[in-house]
């Protein structure tokens, strides 16, 4: 499904941005029958539910013409929330300071999760200071380590 996301992320890059809005995120899955569309967009301020119908129907209208999804398919287009994935390189740099999550395809000392403050970002590693019970420990992760890594609310 990933050359269906790449696909989608080529055609309505041009569309979202004509809107004045940023593509944060594409993602195709299959839930039970059926198959989701979600397109994830911001702006500065944020977004609200108007941009979204917008950006929607006019995904949906270039989505339609171009026909990049044999299957039937539910489009959602959101905000990418409070825990926004981090997917690009702008968006590992203007995380730094904050907390964030990331899963990893194999552990680093016992632990596939992490949660803590980015501190740090190279072209290949990212350094997090996270919180084990009572002191704080930073972790170097080789960012081909990264399965997925996204903004985190800690309460």
């Amino acid at each position: 499904m990933s050359k269906v996301t790449e696909r989608v992320e080529t055609i309505c890059q041009p569309v979202v941005e004509a809107l004045g809005f940023e593509l944060v995120d594409v993602e195709y899955v299959k839930e039970g029958p059926d198959y989701y569309l979600r397109i994830a967009i911001d702006k500065p301020g944020g977004i609200d539910i108007s941009d979204c119908a917008i950006a929607s129907e006019k995904i949906s209208e270039v989505m339609d013409k171009e026909d990049p999804i044999s299957e039937a398919y539910f489009l959602d287009v959101s905000s990418p929330g409070a825990e926004r994935p981090l997917k690009k390189e702008k968006d590992y740099i203007n995380a730094i300071g904050k907390n964030v999550y990331v899963k990893l395809y194999e552990p680093i000392e016992g632990d596939k999760e992490w949660i803590g403050e980015l501190k740090s970002v190279t072209e290949n590693t990212i350094l997090i200071s996270a919180k084990i019970k009572t002191r704080k420990k930073e972790i170097e992760i080789d960012r081909k380590r990264i399965a997925k890594i996204r903004l985190t609310v800690i309460l």
